[in-house]
């Protein structure tokens, strides 16, 4: 029941990410979501097959990263352009 249950947050943050494109928050939020489900998932595997949590210690570290690196591109952006919205930042 719980693999069922963290593998439909994987695929409703996934939903998410691809539908609400709109708002470089609302990807971020559900990036994060997806990482949270991904860390569940590890560590009940790892529980169960009596692993080391060391690997998710690394993991966190990594996901704490990305974090900080997607909330500098959005004050950056909202800085710059006032908003969030991608339709307003031009790429070239």
């Amino acid at each position: 029941m719980m693999k069922f249950l963290f593998t439909l947050m994987f695929f409703v943050g996934n939903m998410i990410f691809v539908s609400k494109h709109k708002h470089l928050l609302i990807v971020l939020l559900s990036l994060e979501f997806i990482v949270l489900s991904i860390y569940l998932m590890m560590l009940i595997y790892m529980i169960m097959m009596n692993y080391n949590m060391f690997m998710l210690m690394v993991f966190l570290v990594f996901t704490v990263c990305e974090g900080a690196l997607g909330l500098s591109i959005l004050v950056s952006m909202i800085r710059t352009h006032s908003n969030d919205y991608f339709q307003s930042y031009n790429l070239l």
